[in-house]
């Protein structure tokens, strides 16, 4: 009777380990009855029959995957390895099981041809300043291909874009140059700029001459603040205006000869 009851126990307890499951909050657990689907059930306390179910657990959670760096040339001629991370979710348990073998391989292999497709068929200059287009572009491109798997792409980022040393170099000339460039284009600007303002302070000395002197003055004190030993006096110019004008005229006067 003690071995009995012994057996009836233990064969409880190996039903109980063998039907009972318990599913965390970010599980599902897919059922197969006899092979066929019957539901994705959690989280929680999950009852099977034994051998006749089968469950399978996934996760719920987003998934960082990093995708291999990939050889890439351009759309124009420049050979580059790009390599990128993907944030993605499985949405529908049942299809993520059902219609493809194996979801997380099956979603690397498709990131690594998707990245390839699309920087190959960009130039060098999208790829390094216009990389959230890029990003978009590949977010679009595997959220419609991944989305009869029941997994939603959340993003996509390029990480790292290796460009040769020799594309390194010649990038570094051609910014070196463009900033050369810019510095002789504001050279330019500020003579054109001083110039201006010379034609106008000249125009203005024209028709206000006494605005010379006070010029002439103020930069005297600036010659005395220096502590410097050479003091210049101006002379108005007026003083020897009659004496111009009077051996003027004599030169020219056919008299005097």
């Amino acid at each position: 009777m003690l071995y009995t009851i012994i057996a009836i126990v233990v064969l409880v307890i190996l039903f109980l380990s063998a039907a009972l499951r318990v599913l965390n909050e970010y599980e599902r657990g897919v059922i197969f009855r006899l092979g066929r689907v019957i539901a994705a059930k959690g989280p929680g306390l999950i009852i099977l029959i034994p051998i006749i179910d089968k469950m399978i657990r996934v996760s719920m959670r987003i998934v960082a995957m990093d995708v291999d760096p990939q050889d890439v040339i351009t759309r124009d001629n420049v050979s580059v390895k790009v390599n990128a991370v993907i944030y993605f979710r499985v949405m529908d348990p049942t299809s993520a099981i059902v219609e493809v073998e194996n979801y997380t391989y099956a979603m690397s292999q498709l990131a690594q041809t998707t990245l390839r497709s699309v920087c190959g068929g960009a130039e060098l200059d999208e790829l390094l300043a216009e990389r959230e287009q890029i990003n978009n572009q590949l977010q679009e491109i595997l959220d419609a291909q991944t989305d009869p798997w029941g997994i939603k792409v959340s993003a996509v980022e390029l990480k790292h874009i290796d460009l040769p040393d020799d594309m390194q170099r010649a990038m570094a000339r051609q910014a070196e140059a463009e900033r050369e460039r810019r510095a002789k284009i504001i050279n330019a600007e500020g003579e054109f700029q001083a110039a201006n303002q010379l034609a106008n302070a000249a125009e203005i000395i024209q028709k206000h001459p006494t605005a010379l002197q006070l010029r002439y003055l103020q930069t005297m004190r600036e010659m005395a603040a220096e502590n410097n030993s050479t003091t210049i006096f101006p002379f108005p110019m007026d003083l020897f205006g009659p004496l111009i004008r009077h051996f003027g005229s004599t030169e020219t006067d056919p008299k005097t000869e």
